[in-house]
Parts: C-alpha cells; structure tokens; sequence
C-alpha cells in the first residue's frame, strides 16, 4: 500500500504533462503532495480491513461507499474528476459506468489480503463496481490486484506478464522507451493500465519502476501509484525511499496505512507466506544452477531481512528441562513453574562430508519434510543468519535442507550483510 502513495507522492508534481520525460528527476521535492490517489487507496483499505477477509459483496460494496464518501468529503481539493466529486457528494450515490483510471490506482489493497487469485480478483471487482462498473474499469482493478498478488507471492515478471495478456487482453509488447516519444496525460483505464504495466515489467528496482513511471509524463501520479503499487509487492520499497514519503502524509492517512501494514504482518496464515519467493528461488537454482536464480534468492532474504520476516526454527531442549512437564496439565492462561530453566539452542544439520548449518525453513510445510526437534519457536531471519555467520562451530545456513535445498556459506552471508550496509 505504501508503494501506491509513495508512487503518487512523486508522481504528483510532474502531472499533466509537466516533466521533462526523463528518468533523471529527484524524488522528492517541496513541490510534491498526495492526491485523490493516495485518499481513495486509504479508502478503500480501510472499508476493506472494515468488512473482514470473509465478507460478502453487500457488505463489502457498502463499506466501500460509506469509507470512498468520508474520506472524499475529508480531502475535497484531492483532485477528484467532476463525476466522482457528483457521486461523493450524493446522497444516493450510484456506479455511473465510468472507465477512468481511478479504479486501478484505489485498488492495491485488494492485491495483499486475500489468499487466493480468485478472492483477489472478486474483490477488487466489487471495489470498482461502486462507481467504475464499465468492464475496462472492473478490467483495469483487477488486473492491477492480480500482479500484486502474484508479485508478493513470488511469481518472475515473464510469468506475471503471460498472465496479464492472457487474462486481460491488454496489449504489452510496446516498451517503455517506444511508449515515452508520444505518450500524453489521459485518465481512462485503456491507456493508463497497459503503460503502469510496462513501467513495472521493465523495472529493476522500486526506484526504477517510478523512474520509469513519471518518465513516460502523463498523469504520472496515477501512473506512479498503479505502477508502485506493483513494484512493492515485487521489489519492497528501500528505507530511504520509505522515510522520503512518509513526510509528506497527514497522520490519519498514517494510521491507515500502519494498520494496514500491521494487518498484512500479524495474520497468522500470513506469518511464513513473504518467504515463498526464497524457496521458489532456492528450488529454481536447485534444479537450473542458473546464477541468477541465487542472485535473486540473495535480494528476496535481504527484503524478508529488511521487514523482519520471520522463519520456524527447531529449538533444542539443552538441559532437558521441559521432559518432567506434563502436557496433559497445559492449559490456556494457566501458569505452570518448571524446576529448572529452560535452555534452548538452534538444532543443526549437518551434511554428508560432516559440515553443520542451522536450517532456514521457509514454511511448516518445509519443516515437517524431515525429523528435527519438537520444539519450534518463531525467529527472525537476520538472526538465524547472524549466527550462522558468527557461530565458529557451524559452516553456514542451509535454506529448506529437506527439499531442494540452498546452502549459504560464511562468505555470502557476510556479503549479503555487507551489501544491505553499503559495504559492498
């Protein structure tokens, strides 16, 4: 979500045709602001967050309206169209079949909470039908969805193209340097999603995909937010480029956005679901060798390092305290003394020529693959690699050792730290 308002954040000042088309722009400026795109994605989030992962369309498409009219009527001079501004102020407000862009730059919400492709796209559906019920606009909100959930679920950019064209039609063959010479500001779906999707295909960074996004001019805070949007839930947004935008927010829409952030976090089927593109990368270079797979593995665990993503670690009962407890006596809220203390350590594994790694199983589904201790306790990434690296008596870290597995060396844990602290 912060890679939408980010993206309209720096987007905001360039609009209207008002940029040089060029990637050479800082990102910030005095004259920067949020827009209607940046109100109308908190809108939707919360009325999202309101209804409950569950809920039906009625429901939904009510907290819909209710939250788009509050936050509206709050930022008046957002810089809404005329229509949306009729239907805000309506006291009976009815979808009025537009095509605007407006439903894809309110919609990434609906890209991160759901668990399938199916429920992503419903939703998110629902979230243009309350004004944008023409099918380019339902077309443009859910396409938009569709690449945030594949892109946080670890899906390579070819996949999440060939997904796009053959489910939605759009034409994506054009590159951003052909799109630039001609492009112009226009606000419908049709020439607003297709150019956000190339500027995010092409992109090698969050910064680069912005960079890509205001380039092209246009209605670049629109085409920031799509396009950023996408970009966080492939690349992560780096801190500095964070801390940048955070300035520019009032502090409602910080609530907002740090609910939402603390949502997508605590879920507990969420818990282990960021690392899936560590493993999908780790069985890639299992089965391909391609050093290119590795290099991305390396960037995957630096972004779980950087949001202090969490993994299952075996715990080893050291001194044996807990083997007198009697678990048939555990009860809820119920305190229970031990008659020493509990000691534990990470197990280990250790390979055929002897060498010893702490594992890092990416899921529960990893870890139940193979015999380790019953004890498990939720660690932070950076730690179960610190001490890899730190521990004199163990070789490294071994990524999911029961399947197809990767083996991160002293040499590239400290590389992987030493680049996430400018040190190489």
């Amino acid at each position: 979500m912060y890679g939408a308002i980010i993206g309209d954040i720096v987007g905001s000042r360039f609009e209207f045709d008002r940029g040089n088309k060029t990637k050479e722009f800082e990102l910030f400026s005095p004259d920067c602001e949020f827009t209607d795109d940046t109100v109308m994605t908190c809108a939707v989030a919360e009325a999202l967050l309101d209804s409950g992962l569950d809920a039906d369309e009625k429901t939904v498409k009510d907290n819909l309206i209710s939250s788009m009219k509050k936050w509206g009527k709050r930022y008046p001079g957002a810089g809404y169209g005329a229509r949306f501004t009729g239907w805000v102020l309506s006291d009976d407000p009815k979808p009025y079949n537009s095509w605007g862009n407006g439903s894809g730059m309110r919609v990434s919400a609906a890209g991160w909470l759901y668990p399938s492709m199916e429920r992503t796209r419903e939703v998110a559906r629902w979230t243009a039908e309350v004004t944008h019920n023409h099918p380019e606009g339902i077309k443009g909100a859910e396409s938009v969805a569709a690449a945030i959930f594949m892109a946080r679920n670890g899906a390579k950019m070819d996949e999440i193209r060939e997904y796009i064209v053959s489910e939605f039609g759009y034409d994506l063959t054009r590159t951003v340097d052909e799109i630039r010479p001609t492009y112009h500001h226009v606000e419908d779906c049709m020439h607003t999603i297709p150019e956000a999707f190339e500027c995010f295909l092409e992109s090698t960074s969050y910064e680069d995909c912005l960079r890509n996004a205001i380039s092209i001019g246009g209605d670049t805070d629109t085409l920031g937010a799509i396009a950023g949007a996408m970009a966080e839930a492939y690349w992560g947004i780096p801190l500095d480029i964070l801390t940048g935008g955070l300035g520019y927010l009032t502090e409602d829409i910080s609530q907002i956005a740090d609910r939402f952030k603390g949502q997508i976090s605590n879920r507990p089927q969420d818990l282990y679901q960021a690392n899936l593109p560590v493993k999908i990368c780790a069985e890639h270079y299992f089965e391909s060798g391609d050093p290119e797979d590795a290099i991305m593995l390396i960037s995957f665990l630096q972004k779980r390092i950087a949001d202090n993503g969490q993994a299952p670690m075996p715990m080893v009962d050291v001194n044996n305290a807990l083997a007198s407890l009697d678990m048939n006596e555990l009860v809820m809220g119920k305190e229970m003394k031990l008659e020493q203390e509990v000691r534990l350590r990470f197990d280990t594994m250790r390979d055929p020529q002897g060498n010893e790694y702490y594992p890092l199983f990416t899921d529960t589904e990893e870890l139940g693959k193979g015999e380790t201790a019953n004890i498990v306790i939720n660690t932070p990434i950076r730690k179960i690699l610190m001490d890899g690296l730190n521990n004199d008596k163990i070789n490294g870290v071994v990524i999911n050792p029961f399947g197809k597995n990767f083996i991160l060396g002293k040499e590239l844990i400290k590389m992987l730290f030493d680049k996430m602290e400018g040190r190489g």
